[in-house]
């Protein structure tokens, strides 16, 4: 299967769920346009609080429609955009990839830099959410299923449907972490 984009989201608002666009539009260096997260510095409010001045590691959050097939068999029916990410992909396991992949949108390029760490907010929008999401494997490890997070290195526009083409760093490859 071609690695495909499902669907597209932004909300200009710091609001969970945000609703599907027919497209989004990617500023370099910033995130997506008109989006709440669209900044070259931190705009998550908890991270504004504590250091407005740290970079935006941030400025697009992607799922796999994969996890929310997941979801369904433990008894929570997710859709694209409710769990507040922009682009929700089919195809590609953005959990496995390393810090640093690029992820192509035609002549747009995000750059993943680490994993999303969910919050107890997600217990609100369905409650028991957060454990299906953050788990510990058998080594006593957690592991993080709610997306990766990534910077915008070269803007442009993202469309459902749209392919997508992913580009490994060079070795060695580092492992995400919680960004």
């Amino acid at each position: 299967m071609t690695p495909r984009v499902v669907a597209v989201h932004s909300h200009a608002s710091h609001t969970f769920s945000k609703p599907t666009r027919e497209s989004i539009t990617l500023l370099e260096g910033l995130g997506v346009e008109g989006d709440a997260h669209c900044g070259a510095t931190v705009q998550h409010r908890s991270r504004v609080a504590a250091d407005p001045s740290q970079p935006n590691l941030r400025q697009v959050h992607l799922i796999p429609e994969e996890l929310f097939d997941e979801l369904r068999t433990s008894g929570h029916d997710v859709a694209p955009g409710q769990l507040g990410e922009n682009i929700t992909t089919r195809g590609v396991d953005v959990l496995a990839l390393p810090v640093g992949a690029r992820l192509r949108f035609g002549d747009a390029v995000v750059t993943i830099t680490g994993l999303r760490n969910p919050c107890q907010q997600i217990n609100g929008f369905q409650s028991g959410l957060l454990k299906q999401l953050v788990r510990t494997d058998d080594e006593g490890r957690v592991v993080r299923l709610a997306g990766v997070m990534g910077i915008v290195s070269r803007g442009g526009p993202v469309v459902a449907g749209g392919t997508i083409e992913v580009e490994l760093p060079p070795t060695p490859h580092f492992p995400l972490t919680r960004v």
